[in-house]
């Protein structure tokens, strides 16, 4: 009976190990997409920054500031921290950035159909997976991190 669990807890770690492999390329993976989302909305919001203004001042209720410096963090956050994601630069608090305005984003839309707030949810975990564990090995925290360790 022994034998039987110590080759099924070494069938275990194996399989760990096996998976733990790529959990760098899947980390950046999931950057690159929810990058990819925030960044396409920022286009957008500057590609006709007047219509920006006019939802920011008419169909979202961001609460607490003036609409008109909404819609300009908004545009800069959707257009900073998604460069900073994909490069894994400053990446958790990037993401941190990203996840109060994807947050915000969900409390300003009243008639929010459940589709879209599902999609906010999605990008809200990975979001906070970045938050809690960083970027992973392919990112450039990693390498000024492995770099700033030589120096200690």
């Amino acid at each position: 009976m022994k034998s039987l669990t110590a080759n099924s807890y070494q069938l275990f770690e194996n399989l760990s190990t096996l998976l733990s492999t790529p959990q760098s390329l899947v980390s950046l993976l999931g950057r690159l997409y929810v990058a990819w989302v925030f960044w396409a909305s920022g286009l957008t919001k500057i590609a006709d920054f007047e219509s920006t203004l006019f939802l920011f001042e008419y169909e979202y209720q961001v609460p607490l500031l003036p609409f008109t410096l909404a819609a300009y963090l908004a545009t800069f956050g959707e257009i900073v921290f998604p460069i900073l994601l994909s490069l894994g630069a400053a990446s958790r608090f990037s993401a941190l950035a990203l996840s109060v305005v994807n947050v915000v984003a969900v409390m300003s839309l009243e008639d929010m159909p459940p589709a879209a707030l599902n999609e906010h949810i999605i990008w809200g975990v990975i979001l906070l997976h970045i938050v809690f564990w960083g970027a992973g090995k392919l990112s450039v925290d990693f390498i000024v991190k492995k770099k700033a360790s030589r120096f200690d």
